[in-house]
């Protein structure tokens, strides 16, 4: 099987790679074991230091990793330094900082007799599976903490990113880290069982779609793998009578376009109530319609190319299945006049239970709006999903907003923001989003052993 970097924005093939063999898998297992066995009696001060390191080596060389994420996935150069590797040096700091404190023990009270603890140890080695709309920032998001716990890492990049992946494996060498202890499998999907069930591996995590989670689960279910899951998402983003709607368009605009819409957790369903729609829907409208496409490494461009012209066409055949089955285009649904997959910004309107896009992950530059007359129905829409990933509500009243986001069937919510992540923010989903968390402590704590030690 060939690996390929083929440019979105060019749609040239850039490189080519070799999958690696089974024996190779076989021995990328045994050297992350045999590191594993060393790693888990280093110091946490020791772990941090080399974390430090590539933080350090992320900020000096931030223009190249960027560079390489447009090339491989279209993302524009602009938000890759900008966004994505100042987060992956804030995740970096954040745990090398604060890991001691994740792992030290945590005594049990209100024990009958003597004394109780629960420690929190490593795991052993663990594979990741990471999906191609944040290449860096995904890898380090899974890696960081379970390096930090004293575990190893196999990680098996999307395939549209070898050069990433490569580029990741290279830095935490650079940085210092010995040998096995995070390892780049340069494998086919079709291998994953492979690692999953070598009784070396303790834990799966994937980042991905829900048929790539499903699959991924059963095979942790087989095998007995602990296993953590952040699949797709149908996000609400509700705004509410009070909302400032000025506010509220600016916010959803960057809620649905950044990375062009290629986010999990990017607003895709637009719950608007009555009173303000016809503000809300001039102002949005007006200000998707004006998005500038252009070169990605352009920093004055304001949206990037689709990941693949796969993945352009996918979506224009569904904008048009929607409208075939009775939904309203209101901008966009077309390919800008460039090379490259190409969707302009999208707005569709009159979406029902009946058509076929209604609870469908639209992972692209697509926001399905609705009119509510109540916040009852607002918060019976937003859970009307198989998904249940993050969520937003735009309000001036706060406790108003606090009050329906924790009737939302979500993972996340956010009140008078869109989807921002930080180190200490744990994350992840309910229903079909997934299962897990990510970052901060919680984060932290899916893959060690937390084993009682109990003293009389």
């Amino acid at each position: 099987m060939a690996i390929q970097t083929l440019n979105p924005y060019t749609n040239e093939l850039e490189k080519s790679f070799d999958a690696i063999s089974d024996v190779e898998i076989k021995l990328a297992i045994n050297s992350s074991h045999s590191a594993f066995l060393d790693w888990r009696n280093t110091s946490v001060e020791e772990r941090a230091q080399l974390l430090l390191n590539v933080a350090d080596l992320l900020e000096k060389n931030a223009s190249h990793y960027a560079a390489l994420m447009t090339k491989e996935m279209g993302k524009l150069f602009r938000e890759g330094i900008e966004w994505e590797i100042p987060n992956c040096v804030d995740m970096c700091r954040y745990y090398a900082q604060h890991a001691a404190e994740f792992l030290k023990p945590q005594a049990i009270e209100h024990v009958q007799a003597g004394k109780a603890h629960i420690e929190s140890l490593p795991m052993g080695v663990i594979f990741g599976i990471m999906p191609w709309n944040f290449p860096f920032y995904q890898v380090i998001r899974f890696a960081v903490p379970n390096l930090m716990a004293g575990n190893t890492v196999l990680f098996k990049h999307a395939s549209n990113v070898p050069q990433c992946a490569i580029a990741l494996a290279e830095l935490f060498e650079e940085a210092g880290f010995p040998k096995g202890v995070i390892t780049n499998l340069l494998m086919s999907a079709s291998q994953s069982e492979l690692v999953i069930s070598d009784k070396r591996v303790q834990g799966v995590s994937l980042t991905g779609s829900e048929r790539a989670g499903s699959a991924v689960a059963a095979l942790a279910g087989k095998y007995l793998k602990k296993v953590v899951m952040e699949l797709g998402g149908n996000d609400p983003f509700i705004v509410l009578a009070d909302a400032d709607v000025e506010k509220a368009a600016d916010i959803a605009l960057i809620a649905k376009m950044f990375n062009s819409g290629e986010v999990c957790t990017g607003a895709k369903r637009f719950i608007i109530a009555e009173e303000v729609y016809d503000e809300f829907m001039s102002l949005f409208t007006q200000k998707m319609a004006a998005m500038k496409a252009g070169d990605p490494m352009d920093m004055t461009t304001e949206y990037a190319p689709l990941v693949s012209e796969k993945e352009c066409q996918s979506l224009l055949e569904q904008i048009q299945n929607a409208v075939t089955e009775g939904a309203t285009l209101v901008t966009g649904g077309e390919r800008e006049s460039l090379a490259g997959a190409w969707l302009k910004p999208t707005i569709l309107t009159d979406v029902t239970e009946e058509i076929s896009i209604f609870d469908r992950e639209l992972f692209g530059p697509i926001a399905v709006i609705y009119k509510i007359a109540s916040e009852e129905e607002a918060i019976a829409l937003a859970n009307n999903s198989a998904y249940g990933l993050s969520s937003a509500i735009i309000s001036r009243d706060e406790d108003k907003a606090r009050a329906i986001a924790s009737q939302l069937e979500t993972g996340v919510s956010f009140i008078n923001s869109h989807t921002i992540s930080e180190p200490c923010l744990p994350f992840g989903g309910v229903k079909n989003s997934g299962f897990g968390r990510e970052l901060g402590r919680a984060g932290m704590d899916e893959f060690v052993n937390k084993k009682l030690v109990r003293s009389l």
